[in-house]
């Protein structure tokens, strides 16, 4: 199944309930919530309070991508304001399993992440033990970049991998997915699919999610 999941990075500050209630309305799963801290990547966003607010305003699976530096500090907090699913970057952490295990112990999804430099190779011994693999498109840090097309040939040799090994794990794929190159990422084997301006930017989200919808489905993975 394809999961939508629109970045709050691109949403309206100013009107962030109404922004999210759009979203929702117009069929988007998942709402993806990029934290940084200013030291792992080059922006600050939001943390935990943000996400505990937000927590009130709808029902959408929370997608917390944590871009900061020791993330296993702060994922009872993340956890306790909502999160459904944590996401962490393998290149954040001295010892990734150590942080796999906290958030596993918050009975919530776990999901871990590598940038556009570093090998996919790297994940292989954690599969096993997430529910989620995270393909940068972009480098991380802001948001309205260019997808890098050399990164889907992780996804592509990942999802291959787990098929080979018969593992169920969601790929999730995040930077400059749009409605005319999500056939891309999704015939390369992704099926959580990160948009952030190509949604909140248009006027018009529901033809969008319904746009890249269509495309994913005329566009599958096909081993």
């Amino acid at each position: 199944m394809i999961y939508i999941a629109p970045s709050l990075l691109s949403a309206d500050f100013s009107d962030l309930a109404n922004e999210i209630r759009r979203v929702s309305e117009a069929g988007a799963q998942y709402l993806h919530l990029d934290v940084m801290d200013g030291e792992f990547v080059p922006n600050i966003t939001f943390g935990a309070p943000v996400i505990t607010s937000l927590r009130r305003c709808t029902g959408m699976v929370f997608d917390v991508h944590l871009m900061i530096r020791e993330p296993i500090r702060y994922i009872k907090d993340f956890a306790k304001a909502g999160a459904d699913l944590i996401t962490f970057h393998l290149e954040s952490c001295q010892d990734p399993r150590k942080v796999i295990r906290e958030i596993r112990e918050r009975e919530i999804r776990c999901g871990i992440a590598i940038s556009p430099a570093t090998p996919v190779d790297l994940v292989l011994p954690y599969l096993e033990e997430v529910d989620m693999v995270l393909i940068m498109t972009v480098v991380p840090g802001f948001g309205g970049q260019a997808l890098i097309p050399s990164c889907l040939d992780k996804v592509r040799f990942l999802r291959r991998y787990a098929d080979r090994r018969g593992l169920t794990i969601d790929i999730e794929v995040d930077g400059g997915i749009k409605e005319d190159n999500i056939a891309l990422a999704t015939e390369a084997g992704a099926n959580v699919i990160v948009a952030g301006s190509a949604i909140f930017g248009s006027k018009k989200p529901r033809s969008v999610i319904e746009g890249m919808r269509k495309a994913a489905a005329e566009h599958p993975f096909r081993g």
